[in-house]
């Protein structure tokens, strides 16, 4: 038993320390290629699956037979040793965070399916139209434009909005959240909310967090330029995040509108194809690298077993 435990957690150690490089050199690239934020968004999200999925630990039993050279971390294999030594103090740690990370995403997604309900009964007595197989609905609830809903996602629209905007700039919001409920950013989203209940004590899956909400709203803004709709968009944002016209865009959406506004400036920068693949095959040579050699420092373990 006290083998599996170091076993185990030696395949962990492996896995996240290559997981981890890989994310630093994602974090490099994404800055050095300047467009793209469509690619630096899948990037992203690739890069928080990298964590959660242990390919090398899957594939290391396979290639073992052809791995003679392979050859253990030894700094990693001391501490898989140490965690074996105090299983249940660490077991019971990692539960506690678990718990409790668990409890929090309940809590969110409790908030989010009663306010997706209340979109739906508020908009009950109001014309609800489609865009491209996407139901738009007008609710009376405070805040900007929303996508609800995690499996059915429903772009949901304060009242008054159509008001506020010119027909263009509430064109270039739909388009704008058309995107997240295409690309179905909410389940993306929940995918990583559950990578971070398993892995709440890794700081860069935190942070992670945070780059994937910024370059979420950059894409959606990304695919509005590519529709020559940029200016509209800017304009609607300013009148969006007026507190005078009683909307305020969800915090999601506004706490990188410098970010935002910064891109939509520069619309003119159109998308470059060689940068978009440029960082797919970059990218993907990344965690490839990544995968073999965690498959290389633990298929020794079958080797030497």
């Amino acid at each position: 038993m006290h083998d599996y435990i170091a076993r185990s957690v030696y395949y962990i150690g492996v896995h996240l320390f290559y997981a981890s490089l890989v994310w630093f050199t994602v974090c490099l690239l994404t800055l050095v290629v300047r467009r793209s934020y469509t690619g630096k968004y899948w990037v992203w999200v690739a890069s928080s699956l990298n964590f959660v999925v242990p390919l090398g630990a899957v594939l290391d039993k396979s290639f073992a037979a052809h791995l003679s050279w392979a050859s253990p971390l030894g700094v990693i294999g001391e501490v898989g040793l140490r965690a074996a030594d105090h299983a249940t103090v660490v077991g019971a740690v990692w539960l506690m965070g678990a718990f409790a990370m668990t409890g929090r995403l309940c809590l969110r997604l409790r908030v989010a399916s009663r306010d997706s309900q209340a979109c739906q009964d508020r908009a009950r007595s109001k014309a609800n139209f489609f865009i491209h197989g996407t139901p738009v609905r007008f609710v009376r609830v405070s805040g900007g434009p929303v996508v609800s809903g995690v499996l059915r996602p429903q772009i949901c629209l304060p009242e008054g909005i159509d008001r506020l905007l010119t027909n263009p700039e509430l064109n270039a919001v739909l388009l704008h959240e058309l995107t997240h409920a295409r690309r179905r950013d909410n389940l993306i989203w929940l995918a990583y909310e559950i990578s971070l209940c398993l892995l709440w004590f890794h700081p860069l899956v935190w942070i992670t967090g945070s780059r994937l909400a910024l370059y979420r709203e950059l894409s959606c803004d990304e695919s509005v330029i590519q529709r020559a709709h940029g200016g509209d968009l800017v304009s609607a944002l300013t009148k969006l995040v007026n507190p005078q016209d009683g909307f305020l865009l969800h915090a999601s959406a506004s706490s990188f509108m410098s970010h935002r506004l910064e891109r939509l400036a520069a619309q003119g920068q159109s998308t470059s194809r060689l940068s978009n693949v440029f960082l797919t095959v970059a990218s993907s040579m990344l965690f490839v690298a990544g995968v073999v050699a965690t498959v290389s420092h633990t298929a020794c373990c079958f080797i030497h077993k």
